[in-house]
């Protein structure tokens, strides 16, 4: 040290410098040609002996050097010291970037050492592949013509195969389309025989349920006839049960026979439940079976009706539903003005003579509160399958009535926001109408039924 030389390496430094020459001389011996003309490793030993020297440098800064032992020697060594002591502030500085200067050569080392290692990592990769491509080259004639000739080979098997299996499949279609053929034509026979039979004690049957399904009916109503007739014995009606000079028409059968089963009516009159819901007090005219007040109930809307036929009454009575036998007029001009939220009409203004039609209309809205509904469903005239198969198949209809005549009536007795709904669709119940144009058959045969609704105003 006092000498200048180099102070000794430190084992770590030792350790670098010998993985360095480790690991130039396992890739030289490795690749000959990369030590002479390829990647050449730097050698990082001046480098390092350079780090070393700084470092001891650094380390010297502010000893003093040994001398001989004795008096002078002790004061020498006191001056020296004082005036190191002096000068600290002086060389402080360049102390810390001798310091700094050392940390960035080792840095340097460091990342030098570590390019020599990727350099080595490359060579080495480097190596490999021409290693593969030397074997690939070597070996890739003798694999093509070998798979040359398995191709060939297989191919040929392989049509040979095809040809095989191709007049397979012709055999065993052939034989599949005749047993197909036989086993169908057996079938047809068994099930045409099978179906002739079924089908005779199928009507056979039906025409024996039909026949006490009407025996039952008629003895049903014979009895609510009967029973109907004690009552009247006892309380005569308010009104007279049918219109003067109306033909005897049982409306039981009548409705079973023509207008549906009570499960059809109640389908088709769902429509109107939107427009009833949350209504206070709903009358229903002509209310027949009470299909409409099984469905305000159902709705928990407080509904009630009236009908002139007893039958009618004893039905919805036993059903739990509030019914008068009483005439629609009679029931309306009975009522207290703006009484009810809403009257429902299906199927009886066509029954009365025309100039009642108004009236009831009248009287309807004169006992409706404001906002309250009127709604009435009848025959659709415009529909020439109604007039043809429908409206006179009933012999007490009176006339039937247009939708925009019933409009008019509604204007004229005070409502508003009047609706019309075409219903029941004449197509349905003959589809043969399907063939007609569509325009022609939109405005000629459209809908059988229809519904007009208005609000008082």
């Amino acid at each position: 040290m006092a000498n200048g030389e180099a102070p000794p390496l430190d084992p770590t430094a030792q350790e670098l410098i010998e993985l360095a020459r480790e690991i130039r001389e396992r890739v030289r011996s490795r690749h000959p040609a990369h030590a002479s003309g390829g990647v050449v490793l730097p050698d990082l030993m001046p480098l390092l002996h350079a780090r070393d020297a700084a470092e001891g440098k650094v380390a010297s800064i502010g000893t003093v050097n040994p001398r001989p032992p004795g008096a002078l020697n002790s004061l020498i060594q006191l001056l020296k010291r004082l005036v190191a002591r002096l000068l600290d502030w002086h060389v402080r500085e360049q102390i810390e970037f001798n310091r700094s200067v050392v940390r960035a050569l080792n840095a340097t080392l460091e990342a030098l050492n570590e390019n020599n290692r990727a350099l080595a990592r490359i060579a080495e990769a480097a190596a490999a592949g021409r290693d593969a491509a030397a074997h690939w080259a070597q070996w890739r004639p003798a694999w093509e013509e070998r798979l040359e000739k398995s191709e060939i080979h297989a191919l040929r098997a392989l049509a040979e195969l095809q040809g095989v299996v191709q007049h397979r499949l012709v055999q065993l279609e052939t034989s599949f389309r005749d047993l197909i053929r036989q086993q169908h034509e057996d079938f047809r026979l068994s099930a045409e025989r099978s179906a002739l039979e079924i089908q005779q004690r199928l009507w056979r049957d039906l025409e024996k349920v039909r026949i006490e399904f009407e025996r039952l009916i008629h003895s049903e109503l014979r009895l609510l006839r009967q029973r109907a007739a004690r009552l009247d014995s006892i309380a005569p009606p308010a009104a007279p049960v049918a219109q003067a000079g109306e033909p005897p028409v049982d409306p039981l059968a009548f409705a079973l026979r023509f207008r549906g089963s009570e499960e059809e009516i109640r389908r088709r009159q769902t429509f109107y439940v939107p427009y009833f819901r949350g209504a206070g007090q709903v009358l229903d005219l002509a209310c027949g079976r009470g299909e409409f007040l099984e469905l305000m109930r159902e709705a928990g809307v407080s509904a009630r009706g009236v009908d002139l036929d007893p039958a009618c009454v004893e039905i919805c009575r036993a059903k739990g539903l509030d019914v008068e036998q009483l005439g629609a007029l009679d029931c309306l001009e009975q009522l207290p003005p703006s009484t009810l939220d809403g009257v429902f009409c299906s199927h009886f203004l066509e029954h009365l003579p025309a100039v009642q039609v108004p009236k009831l209309i009248r009287s309807a809205a004169s006992r409706l509160a404001a906002g309250g509904l009127l709604a009435v469903e009848t025959p659709n005239p415009q529909c020439l399958a109604t007039l043809a198969t429908a409206f006179y198949a009933d012999p007490t209809h009176q006339r039937p009535l247009p939708a925009s005549l019933l409009r008019f009536y509604f204007e004229e007795a005070g409502f508003g926001g009047i609706e019309v709904h075409p219903l029941s669709p004449a197509v349905e119940a003959y589809p043969e109408l399907a063939a007609l144009p569509d325009a022609f058959r939109e405005t000629f045969f459209g809908a059988m039924d229809y519904a007009i609704l208005g609000r008082r105003l």
